[in-house]
């Protein structure tokens, strides 16, 4: 199993953010998360990346579980791609540090980096088309340009487990589509991560997503396979409104009636 929940509750003070979710993700799967603001999303992506320690429940990711493995081990094989991130960096810091700061699980870049690792971060921005980027400092770059570094670092140490939280939060639709472009790319290379893509939007969720979670209140409504989770019945259970549910080019998108 990549990673396996068990009875997982998370409380902040007194109230529950989590509260008994039961989560089994197999090798092959592709999982989207879909959940409005305060559902709980971040909080369940920073426990399977083990930055957060449930208040009950058991965790396993990649075969470590918590409480008897070495959590900051096990960052490392996990990639984390968020806009929140954005924040933590330092404006002047260079695109290939950041790049390379992944393989180290860290914010910044403290570890000796090796010519192997600049090598690496210089391939990373070649894939991606954005070979002009190198070098460059982080405070220059464009929205959609920053998330590609960001993409970039969470794969530079070859990541076993790939989270996209909220990924396309503050880019353009053509941003957006080029970006969700290099996760289909990635999404077939050989020795893929398997991948967790968080977003409020459906219309954001690719084929390769095989498997959907339905997130609300701080438990799981439903969650499946994608064709049968992104039912019109079902989301308008979820979203306690009228769905109308279309899909193109494989995507789904809905339509509201108020």
């Amino acid at each position: 199993m990549i990673a396996h929940l068990k009875n997982v509750s998370w409380k902040r003070d007194s109230s529950y953010i989590l509260k008994n979710i039961n989560w089994t993700i197999q090798p092959g799967e592709h999982w989207s998360i879909v959940g409005l603001n305060g559902s709980g999303k971040t909080s369940l992506l920073k426990i399977i990346s083990a930055y957060l320690l449930p208040s009950e429940g058991d965790v396993t990711v990649l075969g470590e579980k918590f409480g008897s493995s070495d959590l900051r081990e096990l960052r490392k094989s996990i990639g984390w791609v968020s806009s929140s991130l954005l924040e933590n960096f330092y404006s002047c810091e260079s695109v290939n540090d950041i790049i390379i700061s992944g393989k180290f699980a860290s914010i910044g870049l403290y570890d000796k980096a090796e010519k192997s690792d600049y090598d690496r971060a210089e391939d990373l921005l070649d894939k991606f088309g954005s070979s002009n980027l190198n070098n460059r400092i982080y405070y220059s770059l464009s929205q959609g340009e920053k998330q590609k570094i960001l993409l970039a670092r969470a794969l530079m140490g070859s990541p076993k487990l790939l989270i996209l939280d909220e990924p396309c939060t503050g880019l353009d639709i053509f941003a957006r589509e080029s970006f969700l472009a290099l996760i289909e790319l990635i999404s077939i290379a050989q020795n893929a991560p398997t991948l967790l893509y968080v977003s409020h939007h459906l219309e954001e969720i690719l084929s390769v997503f095989n498997h959907t979670m339905l997130l609300k209140q701080g438990s799981i409504h439903s969650s499946g396979k994608t064709e049968d989770v992104l039912s019109g019945h079902n989301l308008s259970d979820f979203y306690e409104r009228q769905i109308k549910l279309e899909w193109l080019n494989k995507r789904p998108r809905i339509l509201i009636n108020y």
